[in-house]
């Protein structure tokens, strides 16, 4: 070919991949321009599948998969599953107490346990003997024994309320008074009341704890959560992210009938499987303008602050080659949280899925309004709403940035709270301060003050973001940010705000100390001076704050109720950390011009390791350049689902019809992060580990046999 007509020919395909680009991004457009709100329907399922056991869908279940769960085999399911800690969720896999989660879910407490010269995050664990196995402090599980439904126990109470503020208070003393009767009847339990609905309707819930939990096998933080970060909420994924533990009683491990068994094939497409777990929050019945709350004010606000974080730690951990492993997991959790809000806040801006819970509540509104009895009982709630959201929107700004808080405001503005309430305390007669501020305790509390270790270098970058917060925020005219800057606009205001201040070392704060209560107060220290000065002003919002939330929660729990009265239990209610199941099945979607496979294996780890040579995030731990041979790299080692899942649910069991474990679920897809407010079938994915991809690592990767025997055979050898 002469090279004219290469020219030409090349000419012509360029300009047909810039018309298919084109073309693509006008058709993209155009469902937006010519998209007509009012003919958005929603969807059966918008409001989500995370099912109660309190109410199962019995119905549904025929219906969908011709599957009718017994009363035993709900009950099993139910007690089989446990809640990890404050935030995860886990299950039993043994009659021996064996406990599986995600690797995700206790990577912040392996540094805790490891003894000198370990790193766990680095280089995993695993406990070949029971005498091994190694104890976690402070780490608990629960397992739900008990469901009472006590709706109208607290519902009479609220009643007798004269207004709304009484009512959240009678609301409180009852649920307390509930909660003890409970555990006065049944000491053996832990007694917690579950608002569903909203508080449309009201169970309690009673747990057993598991207070001595030992750890018997991590994999590498590497293997577990291969790509990092850039991998996170995406498909297709690579990561064995799971974790095992054993619960221990009276120094012996658990032994239980209600666990799962191992499934021997895994996952099967097209076959009805469920997750177990407990999902943390959504907001799915939230009014308008709720969410429009949080579109335009709530999600920003913290997108932009995760933002700042993230790029914080993330130059951090590359100054040290990502060779900190404790640095590496919390850049990871970081990134973690802004991936969650900037996901949710894509979607609350996607037109067509607003449109969906814009015409959900016009129905709902409807539904209610053309009913004379729904009507003079709930239909005020919307506009209401609407007004106590307007009202909240006046301080917001205010109230996000005078709430300083230890996770991003730098250290001393924690000091500064600390040497204030020293300060108030003394000028009380000592009787009626705190016990850490009489007599010989206070010398103590006084050297707590200024922490041990102050990264420098750390805190320079978190007052930069805290500088940045005030300035969105607040604005540069906000008389209390003009003065905690000062008059040095022009040069290095850090530095500047750090050489007036008496908080920089001990030493300072120690004589600081020695002055009279109001000598401090009165300081002209900036960081004490800021937190003075702004107390009034936030006690003031805050006070607002909680009259409008109090407000706010009796129309929320009318709405509840009107849900519930106009569509029974067909709608699952809101995830509040509680047991739930959510069923669904394997399942391709369409993305970035291709489909996604239904599942992933172990060549993928590989193909990732090697294709971004061998960098961070997708770097392994030695033991991949010299893989086993008996280890086949062919198992499936992830999946995606259509189960319905939220943060909370990490360290879920995903089961079959047959209560067997056939993968554990540890994320959800890009397409996911809008199911805070809506589940949509089209997209949303649950992405899991398959059961088959751990038993082949744990077993001929790492040849921790004594565990996947037990995984296998449901008993500790």
């Amino acid at each position: 070919m002469n090279n004219r007509n290469f020219t030409f020919l090349l000419f012509v395909f360029l300009i047909g991949i810039c018309f298919q680009n084109f073309a693509q991004e006008t058709n993209y457009n155009n469902f937006y321009l010519t998209l007509n709100p009012d003919t958005v329907k929603p969807q059966r399922f918008d409001m989500g599948k995370m099912w109660t056991f309190d109410f199962p869908p019995l119905e549904y279940f025929k219906e969908e998969y011709d599957f009718s769960p017994s009363k035993e085999w709900l009950d099993k399911v139910q007690k089989s599953a446990l809640r990890y800690g404050n935030g995860c969720s886990a299950s039993f896999v043994s009659g021996d107490g064996l406990i599986m989660t995600n690797h995700h879910c206790t990577r912040g407490d392996l540094p805790d346990v490891q003894k000198e010269g370990e790193d766990l995050l680095r280089d995993g664990f695993y406990a070949a003997t029971s005498e091994e196995e190694r104890q976690m402090p402070g780490l608990f599980v629960d397992q739900l024994i008990l469901i009472e439904d006590v709706t109208d126990d607290i519902k009479s109470s609220m009643n007798a309320g004269a207004n709304d503020d009484e009512k959240v208070e009678l609301k409180r003393k009852r649920i307390l008074e509930i909660e003890t009767a409970g555990k006065e009847k049944n000491p053996d339990l832990y007694y917690k009341v579950v608002t569903l609905y909203n508080g449309g309707k009201y169970s309690l819930y009673g747990y057993k704890r598991y207070n001595d939990i030992r750890l018997v096998f991590v994999p590498d933080l590497r293997t577990a959560k291969l790509g990092g970060d850039y991998d996170n909420f995406t498909y297709p994924r690579y990561g064995l992210d799971c974790a095992f533990f054993r619960a221990y009683e009276n120094g012996k491990p658990v032994k239980t009938e209600n666990y799962f068994e191992w499934s021997d094939n895994g996952a099967v497409e097209d076959e009805p499987i469920f997750v177990v777990g407990n999902p943390g929050t959504t907001t799915r019945i939230h009014t308008i303008a709720q969410i429009q709350f949080a579109r335009d004010i709530q999600t920003p606000m913290t997108v932009a602050l995760f933002k700042d974080l993230y790029a914080i730690y993330e130059e951090m951990v590359m100054a040290d080659n990502a060779e900190n492993f404790e640095m590496v997991a919390r850049l990871y959790s970081i990134g973690n949280g802004l991936k969650v809000y900037e996901g949710t806040y894509k979607g609350l801006l996607d037109p067509y899925l607003m449109a969906r819970k814009v015409n959900f509540e016009k129905e709902f509104k409807e539904a209610v309004q053309s009913n004379i009895e729904l009507n003079k009982k709930y239909g005020h709630i919307w506009n209401e709403i609407s007004q106590s959201r307007n009202e909240a929107s006046l301080h917001a700004r205010e109230l996000f940035s005078y709430s300083l808080s230890s996770f991003y405001s730098p250290v001393y503005f924690r000091i500064a709270r600390d040497v204030i309430q020293f300060a108030d305390q003394l000028k009380l007669d000592e009787d009626k301060r705190k016990p850490e501020f009489r007599g010989d305790a206070l010398k103590e509390t006084i050297s707590k003050i200024f922490p041990e270790y102050i990264d420098e270098s750390l805190q320079e970058k978190l007052f930069e973001l805290q500088l940045n917060l005030f300035e969105r925020n607040l604005g540069s005219e906000n008389k209390f940010v003009k003065d905690f800057v000062g008059s040095n606009t022009g040069g290095n205001i850090i530095e500047s705000i750090m050489n007036r201040s008496l908080l920089t070392s001990k030493e300072k704060v120690d004589e600081l100390c020695k002055l009279t209560p109001d000598e401090i107060l009165n300081s002209n220290d900036p960081f004490i001076k800021f937190r003075v000065s702004t107390r009034e002003r936030l006690a003031e919002i805050s006070k607002k704050e909680i009259e409008i939330q109090n407000r706010e929660a009796i129309n929320n729990q009318l709405l509840g109720e009107a849900l519930y009265k106009v569509y029974g239990d067909v709608i699952p209610p809101d995830a509040t950390f509680t047991l739930r199941i959510a069923d669904g099945v394997m399942k391709s979607y369409d993305y970035n011009g291709t489909k996604a496979p239904l599942k992933t294996t172990f060549y993928g780890v590989l193909d990732h390791y090697y294709s971004y040579d061998k960098k961070f995030p997708f770097n392994l731990s030695p033991m991949w350049e010299n893989l086993p041979e008996e280890f086949d790299l062919s198992t499936p080692l992830n999946f995606i689902s259509t189960n319905d899942i939220i943060g909370g649910n990490s360290g879920s069991p995903v089961i079959n019809r047959d209560a067997e474990i056939v993968g554990l679920a540890f994320d959800g897809n890009i397409e996911s992060l809008s199911a805070r407010y809506i589940y949509t079938t089209e997209a949303n994915r649950t992405v899991s580990v398959h059961s088959s991809g751990m038993i082949e690592a744990i077993r001929d990767l790492y040849r921790a046999t004594r565990l996947s025997d037990e995984l296998l055979s449901g008993k500790m050898k």
